[in-house]
């Protein structure tokens, strides 16, 4: 529940961005900085902050970062302008760790046979407060305003906050290690990364991918509620409820790429989302018909991410969450390149120029897949 909770503060926007833009008076151009920015920060706040998952208690971390999120969120509610809005949401990003330090921490306490199946059941958890944060914002902004979404996400993150406590087991205080100071503990992340291309290789496919997520979702939120189409935020949101099938697909997916191997997984999945984003455009003028796209892409893509980080959860248990560091500090680099493409592709080119763009992403993410499956192979051979 916390992973979803959490997780749902940053997606809370996708299906209003129009509603909160024209309330603060800013473009399209200029909202798409406050999805942007938020995960920047997350990528920054995932660079500083997990990795002290190597080295202290995860629930001590996981109660200060989601203490932190619930103040910032209060923030956001309180904000009077577009930029105290904007700066409160940042700083909520650099706070979201805690749906990222869970699975480090799930990875070294189950056997490596089920490190697909364990992954992926907390990617679904992920997907959830994704699809519960968007359905529930289009449907609660339709009926009352924008500024409700955001109380509502208040009064839950206070109600976590003060469970998660009793939610979370009491860990065993660590021993110091040798390399625990907070300046040698950053740059091991930069030197482990150097050390393992598989893993730069995965982040930035994931990063790629999750570009992808963040650019389709705010551009067919402007899309569908502009001049054009004339849907309301709640369409937008009945319309997101299609990422209900990543929920129960996902577990399945994990145990068959337990099976058949992460890359190899990683690649039939990428090929299946190219084909569900280039139906984008052809059938991307009716609500009824973008139900074949969304479910298409819904289905595969969080198979992308989470082959990603199995290739990771197979190396040396100590190094995980470093190495984790990396691979999510990539991928919300390309979710906030994403947010901010996405939308001002889609103010200056509109939803064809969008699904040029999604189209593009999308080659590159099955010609790395492929390129880091043969590279694999070919490790494999010469061993």
């Amino acid at each position: 529940m916390t992973i979803a909770v959490v997780t749902a503060n940053a997606y809370y926007i996708h299906p209003i961005i129009g509603d909160v833009a024209q309330a603060f008076g800013v473009g399209e151009t200029q909202i798409g900085l406050v999805p942007a920015l938020n995960q920047l920060a997350l990528a920054l706040g995932i660079l500083l902050l997990l990795p002290l998952g190597d080295f202290y208690p995860n629930r001590r971390l996981c109660l200060i970062f989601v203490a932190g999120q619930t103040l910032c969120l209060a923030a956001m509610v309180a904000a009077p302008g577009f930029i105290a809005f904007t700066a409160a949401s940042t700083v909520l990003g650099f706070f979201t760790i805690a749906p990222y330090l869970i699975p480090a921490y799930a990875s070294k306490r189950v056997a490596p046979e089920r490190l697909g199946a364990v992954t992926a059941q907390l990617t679904a958890a992920v997907i959830f407060g994704i699809l519960v944060a968007r359905v529930g914002a289009g449907v609660v902004a339709a009926h009352a305003d924008w500024h409700t979404v955001y109380i509502g996400a208040l009064v839950v993150m206070i109600a976590v906050t003060a469970f998660l406590p009793f939610a979370m087991r009491s860990e065993p205080v660590r021993p110091k290690q040798a390399d625990a100071r907070y300046g040698a503990l950053i740059v091991s992340v930069f030197s482990l990364a150097a050390r393992h291309p598989d893993m730069r290789l995965s982040a930035a496919i994931q990063g790629l991918n999750f570009a992808i997520f963040t650019a389709s979702w705010l551009a067919l939120a402007l899309h569908l509620t502009g001049v054009e189409m004339r849907y309301g935020t709640d369409d937008v949101g009945y319309l997101a409820a299609v990422a209900a099938i990543s929920v129960f697909t996902t577990p399945r997916l994990g145990r068959w790429a337990d099976k058949v191997g992460p890359r190899r997984a990683r690649v039939v999945a990428a090929l299946v989302q190219l084909v569900g984003i280039a139906l984008y455009y052809p059938l991307g003028f009716s609500i009824w018909s973008l139900l074949v796209p969304l479910f298409i892409t819904n289905l595969v893509g969080p198979t992308v991410d989470v082959t990603g980080r199995m290739t990771l959860f197979t190396l040396a248990p100590e190094i995980r969450t470093r190495l984790t560091t990396s691979y999510i500090v990539v991928m919300f680099i390309g979710g906030a390149i994403g947010s901010a493409l996405g939308t001002a592709v889609f103010d200056n080119a509109g939803w064809a120029g969008t699904c040029a763009l999604l189209l593009g992403m999308s080659l590159c993410v099955v010609a790395l897949s492929l390129y880091a499956e043969r590279r694999w192979l070919r490790n494999i051979a010469t061993a």
